[in-house]
């Protein structure tokens, strides 16, 4: 790539200049100047491209290594430098994970994504499920079937059982997403498990819930499974959320 030819637009903000380069970076990437692999200007012509210090480069290098998106050689030519990586599944995961949670999205908008991400991940699944992936959330479901479980046990096997389904259908970003919505969701979640007062009807209508999906999906009933679960995840809030010994909603919001 020729660093000369390309003619950044952004603006120093004062005390800032480490995101004047993080834009360029993201502005590389998505038009596709910068794909997996490549490598960054030096660290000197990179600050005069953008005008910024090589303080400024050093941080936002920090900051995308911290991120996941670059990483960093010491030594000459093709051996060294900072080269454009591969996200892994975990690390996106992870970043979509901290966002959910850290915006305070209200809890009904995040239903509402579950609702529509699992509806694809199942009719996928229904689709393209092989034994091996169904033999894991079939684990989750025995897990949860113990009559003695606790309930952050219990809530960390649906989150398996549920994440189980999305890498059977074959979408990693679907996966991902899922996987980062569902964690987001296990303390609020966890939360109204341990203050609900009628847990053995609702522990025993999630087992249900459960297996209705798990054989829907077994036989690729996609139609049916997008169904259940669509009904579950819903059902399921509303049961939590209500506040049996309050006689009301839990945070005041009957969605």
């Amino acid at each position: 790539m020729d660093a000369d030819s390309l003619q950044p637009s952004f603006a120093e903000p004062p005390g800032r200049a480490f995101e004047v380069v993080l834009a360029w970076v993201d502005a590389q990437i998505l038009s596709g100047d910068l794909a997996v692999g490549d490598q960054l200007p030096a660290e000197r012509e990179l600050a005069r491209l953008l005008n910024v210090s090589r303080a400024a480069v050093r941080e936002a290098v920090r900051t995308l290594q911290a991120q996941g998106v670059v990483r960093s050689s010491v030594g000459a030519g093709a051996a060294g430098g900072t080269t454009i990586n591969a996200l892994p599944s975990d690390a996106l995961t992870r970043l979509l994970r901290l966002h959910v949670a850290l915006a305070n999205f209200p809890h009904e908008d995040v239903i509402e994504v579950r609702v529509a991400l699992e509806r694809l991940s199942v009719r996928l699944a229904a689709q393209n499920a092989t034994p091996e992936q169904l033999d894991v959330s079939q684990k989750a479901i025995d897990v949860m079937a113990d009559p003695d479980i606790e309930r952050e046990a219990f809530n960390d096997a649906d989150t398996a059982f549920h994440v189980a389904l999305a890498a059977a259908a074959g979408n990693r970003l679907a996966m991902d997403t899922t996987a980062a919505i569902r964690e987001s969701m296990r303390l609020p979640i966890l939360d109204r498990f341990r203050h609900v007062h009628a847990w053995d009807d609702i522990v025993e209508d999630l087992r249900r819930d459960h297996e209705a999906i798990q054989a829907a999906v077994t036989r690729g009933d996609a139609e049916e499974a997008e169904r259940l679960v669509e009904t579950h995840i819903r059902s399921a809030w509303h049961a939590l959320s209500y506040d049996v010994s309050a006689g009301g909603w839990l945070g005041g919001s009957e969605r």
